[in-house]
């Protein structure tokens, strides 16, 4: 118990400028500014899901950011395209989410892609293969996905430009050498677990359940049993925190404007805070989340249901993530596991 409180009480070092936030901030934001001067919330929402990829901006050279970015904006309008258009085929959905949960994390690990990795491209596809539409209206959302990472890379480029004038970029580090066991069988094993997370969400019949398979991808990645087991503490307590602050936002007379400008406050503590200290930024994570997806329809139901919804979302997605992350990192189960797939794959792709 004092080793669990020293890791709830520890607040990390962080040389993370504040205009890095602020940035972010407006790539979420300014999309629903402007749903809100349309009255089109719903089409800014989704727009703003795509300026979730300014997160990924690297601390690197101006070239390799932008081709960073560039390769992330296209990730993302795929998974959130793949995700809704399992939306019309139920039986598939689950497939669909383990097929990009694999896949992108194989991408992601590959080519050594940082934090938050595979994460918002999964919760884009998840949050695609909850939202209702009509066939028709396909090509106009992936098209506002798009207009809203474009957005996030204009604010990256100007961004990028302000900040290297007075800090130097990082190098970019080569390649590290792809090996089976951490490109191809963790991927396998986080995105069936993804997989099976969805399952049992659809199995209790939970409404939404977008956020259980991304709160167990969240937790599932730790690069350790021990950090495995943190990251699904910090999110569980954090989570049971956030809930109260959304519940107190939800009891605030929001309108269209307020809630853009929530969303663009969440942000910026946020992305001051997560690399400190994870569980206080999954604090006003929570809120955002609620926000991003359900700002279209509050006010239309009561904010009860819907946080105690979210609980049991990220209770479960965690519950599932620590059993993957068990799996994941037992020798026992890598060799009997790891040693069957191996035979299903040609040995000349196999290091």
């Amino acid at each position: 118990m004092r080793e669990e409180l020293h890791q709830l009480m520890t607040i990390k070092p962080s040389d993370r400028l504040w205009q890095m936030p602020f940035a972010a901030a407006l790539a979420t934001g300014l999309p629903l500014l402007v749903g809100a001067f349309f009255n089109r919330m719903n089409y800014g929402l989704v727009s703003s899901l795509g300026g979730l990829v300014f997160l990924y901006l690297p601390a690197t050279a101006l070239y390799h950011r932008m081709v960073t970015l560039m390769a992330c904006a296209f990730a993302m309008a795929a998974c959130y395209t793949l995700g809704v258009i399992s939306h019309f085929f139920p039986l598939l959905m689950m497939p669909v989410l383990i097929f990009i949960a694999i896949l992108v994390t194989m991408v992601c690990r590959f080519y050594a892609l940082g934090p938050p990795s595979s994460l918002f491209f999964i919760m884009a596809a998840a949050i695609g293969a909850y939202t209702p539409l009509q066939v028709l209206q396909v090509p106009l959302m992936v098209g506002l996905i798009s207009m809203g990472a474009l957005l996030a890379f204009l604010i990256a480029f100007f961004y990028s430009i302000y900040t290297l004038r007075f800090r130097e970029p990082t190098p970019a580090l080569p390649l590290p050498s792809p090996s089976f066991d951490f490109v191809v069988f963790d991927s396998v094993v986080i995105g069936i677990f993804v997989g099976i997370s969805l399952a049992l969400a659809q199995a209790l019949q939970l409404h939404k359940a977008y956020w259980v398979p991304v709160s167990c991808l969240a937790v599932i990645q730790g690069a350790s049993l021990r950090v495995v087991w943190t990251k699904q503490l910090h999110r569980v307590v954090g989570t049971g925190a956030g809930l109260l602050v959304a519940w107190g936002l939800l009891l605030l007379p929001l309108d269209k404007w307020t809630i853009s400008l929530a969303v663009m406050v969440l942000t910026f503590v946020i992305e001051m805070t997560v690399v400190r200290h994870y569980a206080f930024a999954v604090t006003f994570i929570t809120p955002l989340t609620i926000l991003l997806v359900e700002a279209a329809t509050l006010g239309q139901t009561p904010p009860a249901p819907l946080i105690q919804a979210r609980f049991f979302d990220t209770l479960l997605g965690c519950l599932v993530g620590l059993v993957g992350g068990i799996c994941l990192h037992s020798p026992g189960f890598r060799d009997l596991v790891g040693g069957q797939m191996r035979r299903l794959i040609p040995s000349r792709f196999v290091r």
